[in-house]
């Protein structure tokens, strides 16, 4: 049995830029389809979010506390949610989004460049190859 092969992404705004690598699940695959695509960013706390364009149910593994970096799907706002840090909600210094988000992959390297992005920036995603 073949392993899916996991898929990479780049995040660029106006003042940086990161890569992830994205797990194979439903919300990647119809994230993948959209890509690339432009978004203005909002941030939240210790994330920043954008909107997608894309509607995809809640998967069963949906989490709202993730780890720092972690590439997250808010259901409820068609959005790509990219805690860095603690939220609004944070109970200490945990990453509470605010809902259980569609878990999607992680970061590569340092997640506190996303501490640079504000609300208004634009921002693209695209795919790009490992």
């Amino acid at each position: 049995m073949q392993t899916p092969t996991p898929t990479h992404i780049r995040i660029s705004w106006p003042a940086g830029h990161l890569t992830a690598t994205l797990d194979a699940t439903p919300t990647t695959q119809a994230l993948s389809k959209a890509l690339p695509l432009v978004s203005t960013a909002r941030t939240w706390g210790e994330e920043v979010y954008f909107d997608t364009g894309i509607v995809v149910p809640r998967e069963t593994n949906a989490r709202q506390i993730v780890e720092p970096g972690t590439v997250a799907f808010w259901t409820d706002g068609d959005a790509l949610a990219l805690p860095y840090g603690p939220t609004p909600i944070s109970r200490g210094d945990e990453c509470r989004l605010a809902s259980p988000c569609n878990v999607l992959g992680h970061i590569d390297g340092d997640p506190r460049l996303l501490a640079t992005v504000r609300t208004g920036d634009p921002v693209r995603v695209e795919l790009v190859d490992a």
